[in-house]
């Protein structure tokens, strides 16, 4: 059986310039448990927002709380994918998404919240299983992404990273007013 180790964040040296301010953003010392802690506070944060408030826009052209959990979703989907074959060596270049394409196309919101907050639940379950089984030569594995090399360690914290930031957004553009 194989014992659980801590995730710590990576080196700077483990990513590109482009994922830096989402690594930071993490802030924690434990990537599984933040990953947790995350889970926890967003899905608490939308779960008992009234459907007016689940499909405002700040502004023209801005996504709605729904459109930003699916947008979530597609990106730690992306990032997973991206760390399970680079922890498997494979060194094929993978390309970057176009985020803004990807909403626009979800549909989102025309879908009942609780069945984003259900699909989302299960991503990251299944994220979390997946960061738990990579050894530590696994999570060092570097791939390119984007045009960027990226360690496993690095996607890990980026999803996490980037799911802060957009807790920013909803908690400061969304919530405050």
């Amino acid at each position: 059986m194989q014992t659980q180790h801590i995730i710590t964040p990576p080196a700077p040296e483990e990513y590109g310039s482009n994922m830096a301010s989402y690594v930071q953003q993490a802030r924690t010392e434990d990537l599984i448990e933040g990953l947790t802690a995350s889970y926890v506070y967003i899905t608490g944060l939308v779960q008992g927002l009234a459907e007016e408030q689940l499909l405002h826009r700040y502004a023209e052209g801005k996504w709605s709380i729904k459109e930003m959990m699916v947008h979530l979703i597609d990106a730690e989907r992306i990032f997973s994918y991206r760390a399970l074959r680079f922890a498997r060596q494979d060194k094929t270049e993978l390309h970057s998404f176009d985020e803004n394409l990807y909403a626009q196309t979800s549909k989102a919101d025309a879908r009942d919240i609780n069945s984003i907050i259900a699909e989302y639940t299960s991503l990251r379950t299944s994220t979390i299983e997946l960061f738990k089984s990579f050894d530590e030569e696994a999570l060092q594995q570097v791939g390119v992404a984007s045009g960027k090399e990226v360690s496993v360690r690095a996607l890990g914290y980026t999803i996490l990273g980037h799911e802060v930031h957009h807790q920013k957004i909803i908690r400061e553009r969304y919530l405050k007013a």
